[in-house]
């Protein structure tokens, strides 16, 4: 006896059903994020707090004390409300925050600050550095003066921030922030920045007495920003820089803020005994 063979071939699902499967798809991450987990073999939550504990630890006197939502803080982590929690646990255990429910969640005000390391050295020296370097220009507009240095601009309301990437060698090595006076900012051009650093552009270019430079430099966890603009993970250490420029009426000019690559970038200082 013959037996009829069914040759219909198996279903298949189509794209859509397998996208209803159950399989879970995941959404793309962000343009400009830093990769979330695998690259470090470190648990996400991990990376997660230790960045909040490095912003905690640097924040200045004058930052607000509330943190940014667990749905915010998600969203610009790119990760999900699970590991938010629990790295906003660890944090809470260790003294660092308190959560309080339909409010938020805030640094505690005896929480510790980050003690920085103040360094004195030559002008000249710093600009020489910097001459070497590729730029791109990222940014070049004025902005309302950021909350947490209003104490620097008394009076202003706007100053012209300038944003940029250093390169050497065709890798980045550095993230800088300025914020000017507009009354130079508006005539610092992108080819300026790409030719010059800010300091010497002040003082060569728009003849500016600048009587003094106050720099501080730490070390710290990048935030999701500073992690992708350097091409790092969330836990890779960086240099701070922050450098506020003097003129001769001892008015701010120029705040510099540098984040440097911790493996790409040395700080060296000299003391000389007279």
């Amino acid at each position: 006896m013959n037996r009829k063979t069914n040759n219909k071939p198996a279903d298949r699902a189509t794209p859509q059903a397998r996208k209803s499967s159950g399989a879970p798809s995941r959404a793309p991450r962000p343009r400009g994020r830093p990769p979330s987990g695998g690259a470090t073999g470190l648990p996400l939550w991990y990376q997660v707090e230790q960045s909040l504990r490095a912003k905690i630890l640097a924040r200045g006197s004058t930052e607000t004390l509330r943190l940014p939502t667990e749905a915010a803080l998600a969203e610009s982590f790119g990760v999900s409300l699970i590991t938010v929690r629990q790295a906003l646990k660890v944090l809470q255990r260790d003294g660092l925050i308190t959560r309080q429910r339909n409010k938020g969640t805030f640094i505690n005000a005896n929480a510790p600050l980050a003690t920085p390391l103040k360094l004195a050295g030559s002008l000249d020296s710093v600009i020489a550095q910097q001459m070497s370097q590729e730029v791109t220009v990222l940014e070049n507009r004025r902005i309302a003066v950021p909350a947490d240095l209003a104490i620097l601009f008394p009076g202003v309301k706007q100053v012209t921030l300038l944003r940029r990437l250093r390169r050497s060698e065709g890798e980045v090595i550095s993230y800088a922030c300025n914020y000017l006076l507009t009354e130079y900012g508006s005539k610092v051009s992108n080819r300026d920045l790409r030719d010059s650093p800010v300091t010497k552009i002040l003082r060569d270019k728009l003849s500016v007495p600048i009587r003094r430079i106050e720099d501080t430099v730490e070390a710290r966890l990048p935030s999701p920003e500073v992690a992708g603009h350097l091409e790092i993970g969330l836990v890779s250490p960086v240099l701070f820089f922050c450098g506020v420029t003097y003129d001769a009426d001892d008015r701010v000019v120029d705040v510099a803020r540098i984040h440097y690559r911790g493996d790409r970038f040395k700080f060296s200082v000299t003391l000389d005994n007279p």
